[in-house]
């Protein structure tokens, strides 16, 4: 019995010596990873009283600045874990952290909903004295060797001699609403999914003088993971853009579908609207069996893919190049403005680089040089120039953000159609 004794003592010690406590996790810990965002600095501070603890952090994202407050912050034998809650795009993201917690690092995974983790360790800052300061005064320093850009899917922007614009700044008011000129129309309109199975909606620009005595080309525009059928219209309001475009010349009248791209029965993005990313994949279908069929038949539209367009920001470019450059027999004219990480690897977008060259009108890539995905563009316009695949990469002053995807579209409306 005495032996059994000293082994569950020894056991009880050395489990407890292993449960990290809220004073352990107390004090500053320094990170900095990549994320779709770009390159992320966090330092973290955690607070102890008793066995609870509470959290928050100083963050640098590029040049921009916030607080954090967590929320729902837990430490489980040596498993720390808490929520950072964050609006992206005018949504609610919720970002769950766990970590587990050593002597001087915390090894973390991040989780942004279902649409990705990045794993990073956070390194405990070490107070020392300041020389020649008065007594007590401390400083807090990093350790040397605190980890630098790891994980996630973003990454460091580093921009190269093809990373500059290929259009100039479009003029001030091109998408302010002028009384002196035509208007086309904007609705929104309801259609049945097969692939979904329900009634769904979408949004539809036709333009000024539009009349079932012609045909007219088609844009399909996609928006981001935090927008549906209405994002567009916040971001860049295309109906008074193509107006104006079209007064002055520069744009041939098109018909413009908005639609939602969240291909699920319940497709509001919801307070994290990183969880509903695979509904965007099944998106290719609905777009094919559903979307355009139903606009064909409502609306006066040429049916062949000459006169059909496809184009959209963030999570929507991306769906732009996994859809149409795998169907340009439906699309000739492609646009993926800031496209997100669901973007498909090259090889299998561009297989065979004679048939793509054959077939595509106008592919146009475009990113800011201060949005931390513009890695996923740059990649897929290296791919294509070594393909010898023709194509414009535009990189402008810009984040991942509305004036970057307004401006985007006012180039893109004036190429296609020509």
């Amino acid at each position: 019995m005495k032996i059994i004794g000293r082994i569950l003592l020894l056991g009880l010690m050395a489990f407890a010596a292993s449960v990290a406590g809220a004073a352990d996790v107390a004090g500053q810990w320094r990170a900095e990873f990549d994320s779709p965002r770009g390159m992320q600095m966090y330092v973290f501070t955690f607070q102890a009283d008793g066995d609870k603890l509470t959290g928050k952090a100083a963050v640098e994202v590029g040049e921009r600045k916030r607080d954090a407050e967590f929320t729902e912050v837990k430490l489980t034998g040596e498993t720390l874990s808490f929520v950072e809650n964050l609006s992206i795009q005018g949504n609610d993201v919720r970002i769950c952290y766990t970590g587990k917690v050593g002597a001087d690092e915390i090894a973390f995974t991040r989780e942004v909903g279902d649409f990705g983790s990045t794993e990073f360790k956070a390194t405990r800052v070490v107070v020392t004295a300041v020389a020649n300061a008065p007594t007590g005064a401390v400083t807090n320093a990093p350790r040397a060797d605190a980890p630098r850009r790891r994980g996630g899917f973003g990454g460091p922007i580093v921009l190269g001699p093809d990373d500059k614009p290929a259009f100039p700044e479009p003029p001030a008011g091109i998408n302010v609403k002028r009384d002196n000129i035509p208007h086309g129309k904007r609705e929104m309109i309801e259609y049945d999914s097969k692939t979904v199975g329900t009634i769904r909606k979408m949004q539809v620009y036709t333009p000024p003088g539009y009349t079932t005595d012609k045909k007219y080309p088609v844009l399909y525009l996609l928006h981001g993971i935090g927008g549906d059928e209405t994002e567009w219209q916040r971001f860049a309001t295309p109906d008074v853009l193509l107006d104006n475009l079209i007064a002055d010349g520069k744009a041939v009248p098109m018909i413009i579908v908005m639609p939602n791209g969240r291909a699920q029965k319940d497709d509001r993005p919801g307070p994290n609207a990183m969880a509903t990313a695979p509904a965007f994949a099944v998106f290719e279908r609905d777009l094919l069996d559903d979307v355009i069929p139903a606009i064909q038949s409502r609306y006066s539209t040429h049916t062949n893919r000459e006169n059909r367009a496809l184009a959209g920001l963030s999570m929507g470019g991306g769906q732009t190049l996994n859809f149409g450059l795998p169907h340009l027999d439906t699309f000739a004219w492609l646009g993926g403005f800031s496209s997100a990480p669901n973007t498909k690897p090259l090889a299998e977008l561009v297989p065979d680089p004679t048939v793509t060259k054959a077939q595509l009108r106008l592919l146009m890539l475009t990113c800011g040089n201060k949005d931390g995905l513009i890695g996923i563009s740059q990649g897929m316009h290296t791919y294509l120039k070594e393909k010898e695949v023709t194509h414009i990469w535009h990189v402008d002053d810009s984040a991942h953000d509305a004036t970057h995807w307004r401006n985007s579209l006012y180039h893109f409306a004036q190429l296609i159609f020509r």
